[in-house]
């Protein structure tokens, strides 16, 4: 038995799904990638991808939803899988080989994105024309009677396919606003037919796919469905949590495997899967579902770590830990949970960025992994990287994001990497932004592992050192220098065009948040991208100040997720911060910041005036680059832009030397 199965005696433990039995009690989520192509078959990238998922360690592996109709109704991401004909067995059964060649049971997903579907269609299919809360979505076209016993048979036929294409068991979706959700809930079902009504007619087409799916597999062939527990959508009339639970209670009653229970649609006012959500927090409503079903009941959702579904299984309130984005950021969490190896785990963050580009209609892509979509190419080092051809010296100068994430990749590759941090620890804009106030401390779990693959792979650390001309020897003076140096000095917040920018009452978001700065009653924020809007946050949670921030832009925190995005701007309009857009700063006064906007001029008046403009930390690239073989500047020192871009700027650079 491996240290970590010790230590988490009931994760890995045997469970059972109908007649079948797993490994351990670890479920990869099903997540759509936008890696198949734009007609829904399989592609390479995603058999490499779903490989690397069964290689991690689950004991079972969930493919994507795959959309059941060739209109394209249920398609709600322009490279989802298709599975409405037979054409497409080919790729799906090579998903179902290669997780079975890996030991884990491989599951297929039916998904109908109802509300949320039709990608390529002028409209989207769904039992009422209720308006959208999302601009990004289509009107809703209202399904006859024949519509919905056609979509009914359409799962059916796709259940058949996943039987023939060789998957161990299947699960249907209905979570987070997609078709099935779209029924059960008074929100956005008015019929009055027998599809509408009371909590059972409008789970009718969910009674109708189960029954159809059934009598088509058996009843030895493991059938799960994903429901909504709680919708969070109190405030246009959502199901309430014991009609949520009455759905589910029926599909038990059908004979159902498993129960895959979540919380939230996509239009809910309320924060479901980003930071301030505790991890565990939605626990309960597991609890409250296993003790009303038979069958085994799995969740995701904030289960970061093992510590919360271990604690879970324990008590008999969950049966499988089904993760998602933790095993996007790294899918061999499993096998390094078992392995007791945590700190080498990539460590997702919630950060959304997964969602946000399968929203923009681009392939996932993940801050902390940036080979995520890369894993059939050796070069990209998913299963490690081929030692370099020639052993160098290379110089970090920054221990933020994007300098560790190079340090550590170069440091695989077999380099001798040292890294330069004038601080006295590392993280840089990561560190200082984990004082946030909403679960921001989780942006310092990257940094931990990064620092320890460093460790691992023998990078030395330089910290309380400022790099300058001074520790690196001149290349005429016969002594070694560097190969390569490598500038991620990022950014820091600076506004020298403004006049009156050096008063003392001036001082930077950094030190605001860092706690360095003294504050006056009257904060005016000098910047209106995510630096200004975060200080913001930061100012209204702590309470005792007027706060106004000032940004040119038409909109401020463009260039925030847009899962935080509308939480952030919540927050501050909770906190009553005054927002001035397309706004200039003339000058900064004793008494306030004088701006100019299409009213004409005014005067903020201010106390403390907090400059949240980046300006990069370039200086050092003409002053070196005569010291080194080779010199790259990444992250916010070639740019201010965001961690993301750091990350993947040190990984590519790292690769590259």
């Amino acid at each position: 038995m491996r240290p970590g199965e010790e230590k988490y005696p009931h994760i890995f433990s045997p469970g059972k799904i109908g007649k079948l039995e797993a490994k351990n009690r670890i479920k990869y989520a099903s997540t759509e990638t936008n890696f198949c192509d734009r007609d829904g078959f399989v592609t390479d990238k995603e058999i490499a991808y779903m490989e690397a998922q069964a290689k991690g360690g689950s004991g079972i592996v969930t493919t994507q939803g795959a959309y059941t109709d060739e209109k394209g109704e249920a398609r709600g991401y322009v490279g989802m899988a298709g599975i409405w004909d037979d054409k497409f067995l080919p790729g799906l059964k090579k998903i179902a080989d290669v997780i079975r060649e890996n030991d884990s049971l491989s599951c297929a997903q039916l998904m109908h994105c109802g509300r949320y579907g039709g990608v390529g269609l002028e409209y989207c299919a769904g039992p009422s024309a209720v308006d959208q809360k999302i601009p990004l979505f289509h009107p809703v076209r209202e399904m006859s009677v024949d519509d919905i016993q056609q979509c009914v048979q359409e799962h059916v036929d796709g259940a058949r396919r996943i039987v023939e294409a060789g998957y161990d068991m299947m699960e249907i979706s209905g979570i987070v606003g997609y078709l099935i959700a779209n029924f059960v809930s008074k929100f956005t079902n008015k019929r009055t037919d027998e599809y509408g009504g009371d909590i059972r007619g409008r789970s009718k087409i969910m009674i109708d796919i189960l029954k159809g799916i059934r009598k088509e597999v058996g009843n030895d062939f493991p059938v799960g469905i994903r429901l909504c527990a709680e919708e969070l959508i109190d405030d246009r009339g959502g199901n309430t949590p014991e009609e949520s639970l009455e759905t589910i209670k029926i599909a038990d009653e059908l004979g159902v495997d498993f129960h895959s229970v979540t919380a939230g649609w996509q239009e809910s006012p309320i924060s479901v899967i980003t930071r301030d959500c505790e991890m565990g927090s939605w626990l309960y409503i597991a609890e409250r579902v296993k003790k009303h079903v038979k069958a085994p009941v799995v969740m995701a959702y904030r289960l970061f770590v093992p510590e919360h579904p271990e604690a879970a299984i324990a008590a008999g309130n969950l049966d499988f830990w089904e993760a998602c984005r933790p095993m996007i950021a790294d899918p061999a969490l499993p096998n390094k949970i078992a392995e007791d190896r945590q700190q080498d785990i990539i460590p997702c963050t919630a950060c959304n960025l997964c969602l946000t580009r399968l929203f923009r209609d681009q392939p996932i892509l993940c801050m902390v992994r940036p080979n995520l979509g890369h894993e059939g190419e050796p070069e990209w080092g998913y299963y490690g990287f081929e030692p370099a051809p020639e052993k160098r010296t290379v110089s970090v100068i920054g221990a933020g994001p994007g300098g560790l994430q190079c340090a550590a990749v170069a440091a695989e590759r077999g380099h001798d990497v040292t890294v330069y941090e004038k601080e006295d620890h590392i993280g840089g804009q990561a560190y200082t932004a984990s004082m946030g106030p909403y679960g921001d401390d989780e942006l310092m779990r990257p940094i931990k592992q990064l620092e320890a693959q460093c460790k691992k792979y023998g990078v030395k650390f330089e910290l309380n050192t400022v790099a300058s001309r001074k520790i690196f020897p001149r290349p005429h003076t016969g002594l070694p220098t560097p190969g390569a140096i490598v500038l991620a000095t990022g950014a820091t917040p600076k506004a020298d065009y403004i006049p009156g920018s050096d008063k003392p009452h001036v001082v930077n978001c950094m030190d605001v948040v860092e706690s360095k700065a003294e504050l006056g009653e009257n904060i005016v924020i000098i910047g209106g991208t995510a630096m200004g809007v975060s200080t913001a946050q930061f100012l209204a949670h702590k309470g005792g100040h007027n706060i106004s921030i000032i940004g040119e832009q038409k909109k401020l925190g463009m260039d925030i997720d847009a899962s935080y995005r509308w939480r952030y701007m919540k927050k501050l309009r909770e906190g009553n911060v005054q927002l001035y857009t397309s706004a200039r700063v003339k000058k900064i006064k004793d008494e306030g910041v004088k701006i100019i906007t299409a009213e004409g001029k005014q005067v903020i008046p201010a106390d403390t005036v907090v400059i949240a403009t980046m300006v990069s930390n370039d200086d050092l690239f003409f002053k070196l680059y005569d010291f080194c073989e080779e010199m790259y500047l990444i992250g916010d020192s070639a740019a201010p832009r965001n961690q993301t871009q750091a990350i993947r700027e040190g990984f590519l650079t790292g690769m590259r030397i």
